[in-house]
């Protein structure tokens, strides 16, 4: 895999990675053009005969195990997308097994919540966890500005923390260790910096990379707060990504964390980053009485 990436890096690929219904419109328009670049492959999830790329492509596929077939049709089990200048991996579209690791436009928009955080704090973030890291994209980010800091990822899924690790070395950077674990339960001390992406939605399979669970999805987010308030050290600070169903216009997830925030020994700043995402899910039952899917942004700081 790592050979792979490298190759991937040497050759300039890059790719972003774009919502499941925009995916699956591109896919309908190509079905009758041929694969013509490895963007097609790692990137659009588009199935390939071995004539469709060079030899020693197709070798280290094979070399790296990425490589599923029917017949003489070849596809990759993987996605590799663009994070900045680096590259990582994550499952192949569509995303719906149960271990699957998703990176699409909530890590963007994870990315420059985190990025914003950092260009005023990275000098005082000295140990920091990624929650539910997926494929690492959040502890890559805290790592790169913050190099002196120890960094952990940690996920309940294997093949995330397989993939984490590995976009991980691709990049470079040493500071980061992976560890399994249900939220902060299987790891020890304070944080000075907790980040989190956790799935927000009601999934009817309650695949671990979706699900939210608790009332309308946002189940998980709570819990994570919960854990923070738990684990920050003085003056560290939790930055949060996540979605909410709005609900005749009320945010219902805020207006608990300003129920429940009020007693504690913190600070907060709360946003709406995108008013409208996975619209498409509003036609299941779950969100009969949703009229729209925010992506919002927490950052929490406890009080020194």
């Amino acid at each position: 895999m790592l050979a792979l990436g490298r190759y991937l890096q040497s050759v300039d690929y890059r790719f972003v990675a774009v919502t499941p219904d925009t995916h699956q419109h591109y896919l309908r328009r190509m079905t009758d053009r041929p694969v013509r670049d490895l963007r097609d492959v790692f990137g659009w999830s588009r199935p390939f005969r071995q004539d469709q790329v060079s030899t020693d492509e197709f070798e280290l596929m094979q070399q790296a195990g990425v490589l599923g077939h029917k017949g003489e049709v070849w596809r990759s089990r993987i996605r590799w997308s663009s994070l900045g200048n680096w590259l990582c991996a994550h499952s192949a579209y569509p995303t719906d097994s149960a271990d699957a690791v998703f990176f699409g436009p909530d890590t963007y928009r994870f990315a420059r919540l985190i990025q914003s955080y950092l260009a005023d704090n990275a000098g005082s973030v000295r140990r920091a966890v990624d929650i539910g890291c997926g494929s690492g994209a959040g502890a890559m980010l805290v790592a790169g500005a913050c190099p002196d800091a120890d960094v952990l990822a940690v996920d309940i899924n294997p093949q995330a923390l397989r993939m984490a690790a590995i976009n991980t070395e691709l990049a470079g950077l040493s500071n980061i260790r992976t560890a399994q674990s249900n939220l902060l339960n299987d790891v020890e001390g304070d944080f000075d910096l907790i980040v989190a992406n956790p799935p927000y939605m009601m999934d009817s399979q309650e695949r671990a990379y979706r699900h939210g669970g608790g009332t309308l999805g946002a189940g998980l987010s709570e819990r994570i707060v919960s854990a923070a308030l738990e684990r920050l050290a003085p003056g560290g600070s939790l930055v949060l990504y996540t979605g909410v169903a709005i609900v005749a216009g009320r945010d219902v997830f805020r207006e608990g964390l300003h129920q429940r925030l009020t007693t504690q020994p913190c600070s907060w700043r709360y946003q709406e980053i995108d008013p409208d995402v996975f619209g498409e899910e509003l036609l299941k039952p779950a969100y009969a009485e949703v009229e729209r899917i925010a992506a919002v942004g927490l950052v929490l700081t406890r009080d020194r």
